[in-house]
């Protein structure tokens, strides 16, 4: 089999760092750090320069944790932005590789297999990888490391540890190299794949390195960890058998349609159940739109973070396969009803849409008023219509006009944050 060859880049603290682009300021002089101004100082960072690192200050730190000596400017967040940066820079790579090597990993991060373009351009992998960092560079004026390997483990492996300590923010691995550079690298946390939760695992039995895991007994590890040792064990010794094409080719035997907020402060029993209802409501026209229906709902309500109790969680069917906000808003409604305890104030809400499929292939129910159903979808589809023509607040229903409603908020957020339309 042909040895292949891929490249993982990285856009530099990307969120601040088109920040900074934006102010004409260079990150990695500058202190900026992105998040909202208008949430509490508990707020989480989405992101903050390379500068402020250097100083030992945390990634996704909150605002109140960086030290009061510090001075940096607070940019709110705008997602538009970064995805239409990101988009610009995805045309970069498109210059160099077909979209069917690239797997777009984050909005910041992309694997391409390069292994057919190296003899076709004459360069090597390190070559090629230079050339499109300084195109990002040249474009946007926004810095990229990457990680060159010989398969997609050791591509990510050589960006997160090797790439950020070279002068020229790339990095190379073989399964050579890595077992002499990277085997007794600590923490074993750098690695990709390997979190907290695993490391600390490992730690009574001794593994604190690559080599440990390695060398260990393989029938422990797959008592400790069961099916899941099988890729701790191939990347410990530097091994990965999934490819591009791998990635390219996968189709879920199973999907779903989800969707979470964390509520800006605590809500009462009441207010919760009125965002549950509203983002039960959105989700009806997202099934619409794409022409999916779902046969049950998955509820997850987290308490105040204070109180320290165990969420809320349960799952209920309904009478029929549906994207109908007449049969699925009741489920939820009582579904919330049944599993949250009206003693404790709700901080998370998260619905999820199970088992969804394609709208052909649903079943229908005799013991259902289909003319109302049919009433109720060309409402949902006017809806629908409307949003996309003249703005998702163009039409609004009376509970989000409610007091705690949330949705008027959310319609000008992207991930739980401002747009920045």
């Amino acid at each position: 089999m042909k040895q292949r060859t891929y490249l993982c880049i990285d856009l530099k603290s990307f969120y601040a760092s088109v920040e900074c682009v934006s102010r004409g300021l260079d990150p990695m002089t500058e202190n900026l750090v992105v998040a909202d101004p208008e949430r509490t100082e508990k707020t989480i960072c989405l992101a903050i320069t390379p500068a402020m690192k250097a100083l030992g200050i945390k990634n996704r730190c909150r605002l109140f944790e960086i030290p009061k000596h510090v001075k940096y400017i607070v940019a709110p967040p705008r997602m538009q932005k970064y995805i239409d940066t990101a988009a610009d820079i995805y045309s970069i790579y498109l210059n160099y590789i077909s979209k069917e090597d690239i797997h777009v990993y984050s909005i910041d991060e992309a694997f391409m297999d390069v292994t057919d373009y190296l003899e076709l351009y004459h360069i090597s992998a390190r070559e090629l990888g230079l050339r499109i960092m300084a195109d990002i560079f040249r474009i946007t004026k926004i810095r990229a490391t990457c990680g060159v390997g010989t398969n997609l483990y050791l591509a990510k492996v050589a960006l997160d540890i090797t790439a950020k300590h070279a002068e020229d923010f790339i990095g190379e691995l073989d399964e050579s190299s890595y077992r002499t550079l990277l085997w007794n690298h600590r923490p074993l946390t750098d690695f990709w794949r390997i979190g907290s939760g695993t490391a600390r695992r490992l730690e009574p039995y001794g593994i604190r390195t690559m080599r440990d895991l390695a060398q260990a007994d393989e029938d422990f590890l797959y008592r400790l960890f069961g099916i899941d040792a099988e890729l701790l064990i191939d990347h410990a010794w530097g091994r990965e058998p999934v490819t591009m094409a791998d990635i390219k080719s996968y189709r879920s035997h199973t999907n779903c349609l989800s969707s979470g907020q964390v509520l800006g402060s605590d809500y009462s029993y009441e207010k919760g159940l009125l965002v549950a209802k509203e983002m039960m409501d959105l989700l009806c026209l997202d099934l619409v739109e794409k022409n999916l229906v779902t046969s049950s709902i998955t509820l997850h309500v987290g308490y105040a973070n204070r109180l320290n109790v165990p969420s809320a969680h349960g799952t209920a069917a309904a009478d029929v396969e549906t994207n109908s906000d007449l049969l699925l808003i009741p489920v939820v409604t009582d579904l919330y009803r049944q599993i949250v305890d009206p003693a404790y104030p709700v901080h998370r809400i998260n619905i999820t849409c199970n088992n969804v499929m394609p709208e052909e292939y649903h079943q229908y129910n005799f013991f259902i008023d289909s003319a109302q159903l049919e009433r109720s979808r060309k409402i949902q589809q006017a809806v629908i219509s409307i949003k996309n023509k003249f703005g998702k607040d163009a039409i609004l229903k009376g509970m989000n006009l409610e007091e705690g409603a949330t949705t008027k908020e959310r319609n000008h957020q992207i991930g739980g944050h401002k747009s920045g339309e």
